[in-house]
């Protein structure tokens, strides 16, 4: 009995390995553009774009969504349902204040006529960043979801499970942001 119960402690749930495989996935989809955007850097008409300054901002309104959400879970954990849901709302609110700033530094790059038209790092602006804002806008989603069921739902069990896969899908779309922000300053630049 031993045994068999110490077989299942090490399996990994069914929705963290269905997240790692599309985190998977989503590594691979942006690996796959910047490495195309370093090829096409290196042709004779580049032209270079400086990052607003909106996204310097919704750079700090993810980190600290980050935050909250793991404040979230930890707090789910402890059965702690009035500060989970506070701070899964926080999370929110956050969430859809990241991809507000997104829109405002979309449109600064607009008005400096930085368009999906002519060579340039600006098309690979608005498609690299345009598919992270839809990556955030699905956890953001998800979020929502789990926050309208933690004041409709009647929690009989506590399992973490969905909570965990939604923050490290949550700190998977922060990290990738910090990385395509980094890519685009020191290779971008």
């Amino acid at each position: 009995m031993d045994i068999v119960s110490t077989q299942q402690k090490q399996k990994m749930h069914p929705h963290k390995f269905t997240l790692w495989v599309a985190i998977g996935s989503i590594i691979m989809m942006f690996a796959g553009l910047t490495s195309a955007y370093i090829v096409k850097s290196n042709q004779t008409n580049w032209i270079t774009v400086e990052l607003p300054k909106a996204f310097w901002i919704s750079t700090a309104v993810i980190l600290i969504s980050s935050l909250t959400l793991q404040m979230a879970l930890r707090s789910f954990k402890q059965r702690e349902m009035n500060k989970y849901r506070l701070l899964i709302g926080i999370t929110v609110i956050l969430g859809v204040a990241f991809v507000v700033l997104q829109w405002f530094g979309f449109q600064e790059l607009w008005a400096q006529q930085i368009t999906f038209r002519g060579a340039g790092a600006g098309q690979f602006l608005y498609v690299i960043f345009g598919l992270h804002a839809i990556h955030v806008i699905g956890g953001i989603i998800t979020l929502l979801i789990m926050f309208i069921k933690a004041f409709v739902g009647k929690t009989k069990l506590y399992s973490s499970i969905p909570v965990e896969v939604a923050a490290v899908y949550w700190h998977f779309v922060d990290l990738l942001w910090i990385y395509l922000l980094l890519f685009f300053l020191i290779i971008g630049g």
